[in-house]
This record gives C-alpha cells, structure tokens and sequence, in this order.
C-alpha cells in the first residue's frame, strides 16, 4: 500500500497530505434528502485505513460535523485529524455568540477540542470580524480549540491578522490549474509567516478529468452538481470552454505517458507548490470514493521538464479576476449559484448611521477618538461622503502591529465601511490625504494605496506628519463623490 504523506500544521497537528473534503454532504441532502448518518459516518473508515486520516467540513456541510463526530466516537479516535469551519452571519456578534458557535462544533464532532478551526469572513470593510477572530483566540486559550486557521481570505488580510498578533497556522483557498491566484502575493505571505494553504478546488469539481475531454460546453446553471456549477463559473472567467479544451489536451497527452489520469496530474502539480500543506479533493461518502486514485498520487513525479509544460499551457488561461477568496465578496460572483443567494441574504451597514438633518447623515466606528474629539467618522451631505482622518484602530487595538501595509490596508476597510455605511463605495473616491509617521514607510504605504485604489485613481496627497500616538504608522481621509443623491 503506498503511504500517504503528512504535512506539519504545527508542532501538534500533523495532517495527511491529501485532505477528504465533505462538502458534498450538503449537496447529497439537497432538497431535504436525509443520509443514513451511521452508514455514512462507516464509510469514512476505508479513508482512515488507507491512511487518509484528515478531514475536512464545515458549519454549513450540511451534516458533515455530525457524522464525523459518530466516526471518531465509534472508534476513529485519535487517529484522525477532523478540521471545521465557522461561517458567521453576517453582522453583530458577541463573546457568547462566538462561544456558541464553537460549543456547537464541539457538541456535533463530540470533542473536547477542536484540532483546527477555520475562519471565514465575508466584508473585511465591517471590522465585526476581528472581534470574532480575537475572541476566537481567547477561546483558543482557554483550550477550546487547538489551532485556528482561516478560509477565504486574501493575502492582505491573512497578513492583518498574523500582524496584529493573532496565530494562524492555514489558510484553506481555491487554488488549482485554473486558479492561479495563491500563487504570488499568498505565497510570499504564508512563506513569511510559515503558514500553508490548504488548496480546494483542485480538480474543479472533478471537471479536470478526461470526462470532460471532447466534451460539449454546458452553461453553468446546466451543471448536475454544486461543485461543477461553481467550477464552470471558474472556467467561463479563465477564458471559456475552448481554452479549458486545449489545457485538458496538455494534460491528457502528459497523463498518458505516466500511465495516470488528468486528476492525478492536476493534482500532483498543485501539491508541488511553495507552500500548499494539502488539497482537499471531495467525497460522496457511501456512493463512491477516491482512495485509490488519491493513492496513485505519490506513485509517480513530475521533472522540471513536466512542471514547465504544465506551465506553459496554463499560460493560455485568463487570470481569474480579483484576490483570493473575492469569488465570495464581490462580483463576479464565482459560487454555484453565481450570487450569494444561498449564503447572505443582506450586507449590513459595517457601521451606524444617523440622520442629522435634511440630505445629512453620520456614520460613526465607535472608537474613543471620536467621543472625546468630538466627530463623526464620516459624514454625507447630499451626494458627498466626507471621512474623517482615519488610523488603525479598532477598539483599544492597533490593528496590523508594526507593519504599514497591513494597517494601510486596515484604515482604506475602514474608510470603505464608513463609505458603504453611507452608501457608497470605494469606487466613488475622488480625492484622498495619507498622513505618514515614518517617511521609510511611504513606498509600502502608497503601494496599498495603489493595490487599492489603482482602478479608480483619485486625486491624492502624501505628508509627512508626527500622528497621534506612535503606534499609528499612517492616516488616511478620503472624500467621495456619488452620481446621484439617495
């Protein structure tokens, strides 16, 4: 039997290299289908046995938290390594709410700790999700959970939060053949601070398969399961059906000469990338199952001459637009749905806001600043927004530590949230100031600006200026301008 690999998430957390993936629980109990739980959780055990021993679900995987807990508890104990996600609603939350999440976790996977807990935050403008996130940590402490990790997230804010003090050991993301988008920025990040990708999507819904060699295009909404719904969106923003034709001919002409299939490769290749701990290839529990082909996977290897083949042909792809994890927070919207109709019913106000008078409003953050100085974070006067000069701090922290990028790109989600709150957005920016405390910080600084604000351009200055409190590396006040009065 060929031995799966393991990767190190931490001292104490060892996963297999090749992670089960139970998303497809929720699609197995579409339309109020009710899956016998012990029998599913039964066929978890051939994956063990083969030395498949990670797992991985979610909140939302339908039941998934729940039959892996019945596995463990009918003798998997130890020998497995079970990893969640929480998924909050977006909007207010609380200590209480925080620690309700996690207990519910605890109760379904019958555990007394959690082995890695993965964050997902859906509006990094509403700044709710750092309370999460640090109250996650204190629950950490408390023993409640082993390690976090977080899921979705680009590398700006996984740099955020590794800046600001809070450990993470993964960032589970899209990363495959037709989503390179881990593969710089995420990549110099995890590098820095040793963390790993755990990559899903690496067969694209098993669309990177000789199945569908040859094959007809069929619009997204035509696809027979969630996970080819949503990867057909992928391939549509990679350059459509012709380009993923001609990278499927690539991979079976290399498939062929190593005796393997196009999955194999597809997934060899991802799992040879600087810092990918694992990928997650999915399972429908007790009506099929991958183990052997997940097996072939450490049967052979790819030379550098394979690798650069594999590479030039991936160069006929378009870039899939945006950051990591922006298929969840803006358009286009790359789920299976093709919107987050199924996940968001509504993006709350990140902040609140008050009516102050005919055609005026004001939107305020709650910082202490703002009480005893006596402003609003921003205020709109017909179709103006005007926020106010804006530093790192979110309660009693300074967000992104001793780096200037991670608290530029700090202030520009708070500015954003005051904007929104106000109705509008980023895009509505016409004149920005940046305020610098050290004049070394201004190339990193002014390139967050850029990363920001490249596509709109507004009208911008930058000074050198003492700030209030040194532990504030910039400011930032913004003004926008909206076509038409709400």
């Amino acid at each position: 039997m060929i031995k799966i690999p393991t990767t190190s998430l931490a001292k104490d957390l060892h996963i297999s290299k090749v992670l089960t993936g139970l998303w497809q629980i929720a699609d197995m109990e579409r339309d109020g289908q009710q899956l016998d739980l012990d029998a599913t959780a039964a066929a978890m055990q051939p994956y063990l046995d083969a030395g498949l021993t990670t797992f991985d679900m979610a909140d939302h995987y339908g039941s998934s938290e729940i039959i892996t807990g019945r596995f463990r508890k009918n003798g998997a104990g130890n020998r497995v390594q079970l990893l969640t996600k929480w998924v909050p609603e977006l909007g207010k939350s609380s200590r209480e709410e925080v620690r309700t999440a996690v207990q519910r976790a605890l109760d379904r996977m019958q555990m007394d700790r959690l082995d890695l807990l993965q964050y997902h935050a859906w509006n990094y403008a509403d700044a709710r999700w750092l309370d999460d996130m640090f109250w996650l940590q204190e629950l950490q402490e408390e023993g409640l959970i082993r390690h976090l990790g977080v899921t979705n997230f680009d590398a700006a804010h996984l740099n955020m939060v590794l800046e600001s003090g809070i450990k993470v050991v993964s960032n589970q993301i899209c990363y495959s053949l037709i989503d390179q988008r881990a593969s710089s920025a995420m990549t110099e990040v995890c590098r820095r601070h040793g963390v790993k990708i755990l990559a899903f999507g690496t067969l694209a819904g098993g669309m990177l398969s000789e199945r569908w060699l040859g094959q007809p295009d069929r619009p997204a909404d035509q696809m027979d399961t969630w996970s080819q719904m949503k990867y057909k969106r992928f391939i549509d923003q990679a350059g459509g059906w012709e380009q993923f034709q001609g990278l499927l001919q690539t991979l079976d002409v290399l498939a062929k000469d190593k005796g393997v299939s196009i999955a194999n490769l597809a997934c060899r290749y991802m799992l040879e990338q600087e810092a990918v701990g694992g990928i997650i290839i999915g399972a429908r529990l007790g009506q099929s199952n991958r183990i052997t082909d997940n097996q072939r996977l450490f049967s052979f290897e790819l030379s550098a001459a394979d690798q650069q083949i594999i590479r030039t042909a991936l160069q006929h792809l378009d870039p899939i637009p945006g950051n990591c994890g922006d298929e969840y927070r803006q358009p286009p919207f790359l789920t299976a749905s093709g919107d987050l109709s199924h996940h968001l019913e509504e993006f709350p106000s990140p902040f609140p806001v008050t009516s102050t008078g005919k055609n005026r409003s004001k939107a305020l953050s709650g910082t202490i600043w703002e009480d005893l100085a006596g402003f609003s974070r921003a205020v709109r006067v017909g179709d103006r927004i005007l926020v106010s000069g804006t530093t790192a701090t979110h309660g009693n922290r300074c967000i992104g530590g001793n780096d200037p990028a991670a608290q530029a790109h700090f202030v520009i989600d708070k500015i954003a949230g005051a904007i929104q709150s106000l109705g509008g957005s980023l895009a509505d920016v016409v004149r920005t100031r940046v305020y610098v405390q050290r004049m070394e910080d201004w190339e990193a600084i002014s390139r967050v600006h850029g990363a920001r604000f490249g596509a709109i351009q507004p009208a911008n200055t930058l000074i050198r200026a003492d700030l209030i409190g040194e532990e504030y590396l910039v400011e930032m006040e913004a003004e926008a301008v909206l076509d038409s009065v709400q």
